[in-house]
Parts: structure tokens; sequence; C-alpha cells
């Protein structure tokens, strides 16, 4: 099985994108786009000089719980930047929902409770609802990290969409969203905390 099957079969269709627009990534933007590869993952990142995006992490079901997910995300957390991810909300029918979710609250990543996400799928012209989760060696707020995730979106997820899809994705100001309130009352709800 190759890598793109490998991610295909693991992955929601509404999640993927197409094998093209991931080798035109890799080759067109070899500089910031990569995959990392073996017998028993397949990551799919993006490094830009201010922060990296994970676009897709699959570790083999025969692999999970040894330490290479960890592994894979230090290797990433080496390079001292804000590393973003995008999530699935927890759907309790589907226990890897839950179970990535854990995994990465155990690697340090804080859920981006003032960034919403929601794009229409291409591929099944649905609504896609994720959220943002973050790690940040220098306690970027989240201001910062949504303005990483556009940069992110205009720069990977809509690259040639409409010469590989025949069509655009939707804009970056429909997908995502910024509530500064929401992360303001956060900040003073863990003062009053403290």
């Amino acid at each position: 099985m190759d890598w793109f099957e490998k991610l295909n079969e693991y992955f929601p269709i509404h999640e993927m994108k197409s094998k093209e627009h991931m080798e035109r990534l890799l080759k067109d933007k070899s500089d910031i786009y990569y995959k990392d590869e073996g017998t028993e993952h397949v990551m799919m990142y993006a490094e830009f000089p201010e922060f990296i995006f994970i676009d897709y992490l699959y570790v083999s079901a025969s692999s999970r719980g040894k330490g290479l997910g960890h592994q894979l995300i230090t290797k990433l957390k080496d390079k001292t930047k804000p590393i973003i991810l995008e999530v699935e909300p927890i759907d309790y029918r589907d226990s890897d929902s839950a179970k990535r979710l854990h995994f990465y609250k155990r690697e340090g990543f804080k859920h981006a409770k003032s960034i919403g996400y929601n794009r229409l799928s291409l591929a099944t012209n649905e609504n896609s609802k994720l959220e943002i989760l973050y790690w940040s060696p220098t306690n970027e707020d989240e201001a910062v990290i949504y303005q990483q995730m556009r940069h992110m979106y205009e720069k990977i997820h809509t690259y040639k969409d409409e010469e590989i899809y025949g069509q655009a994705y939707q804009k970056v100001e429909d997908v995502l969203s910024y509530n500064h309130t929401k992360e303001l009352t956060d900040i003073l709800n863990q003062l009053e905390e403290d």
C-alpha cells in the first residue's frame, strides 16, 4: 500500500486532498511541503519560517501506543516553532477521534477555542467543521495562530484548487473565524483560578 492509500484509508474523505494536490505541493512547494514516510507511518506537513502545519499524521494500527507518534511530533517540536493542526471534533461513534484528541493533548497541544473552522468539502459537498489544535514553545496567543492558519490555508489548502478540482475552495474569510472575546474570557477565567 502506498503512502496515499494509507492516508486515504485512515482519514475521512471530506478531510482528504487528492493525490494530485499533494504531489503538486511536494513538487512545486518542495521548500515548504514535506512527506515523512516509513513502513509504519506517513506524515505530511508544511514548514513555514514562523510555524509548522501538520496536514496529515498516520501511524499504522500495529504501531500505535509504541511511541512512534511521539517521536514524529518531537522531531517537529525540536524545530522550536509553533505547530498547528486540524482535528475532527470527537465523534463518540468513532473511537479513533477521541484517541487522536487524547494523543495531541498528551503531547501538549492546546485547543484554539477562539478560532472557528468550517469548510465545504469539494469531495462530498458537505460542511466539515474541524477544530484547531496548536503547540507553541513561546506561548503564542490565538490571534497569532489564527493569522498563521489563514496563511497556511491560502498557501496549502487552496493551492491550484481550480486547476486540480475544477472549482475553487471557499475563501479564507468564509472558512476561518476568530472570536477574540472568547479568548479574553478564557484568559480572565484562568487569572481568576490562579
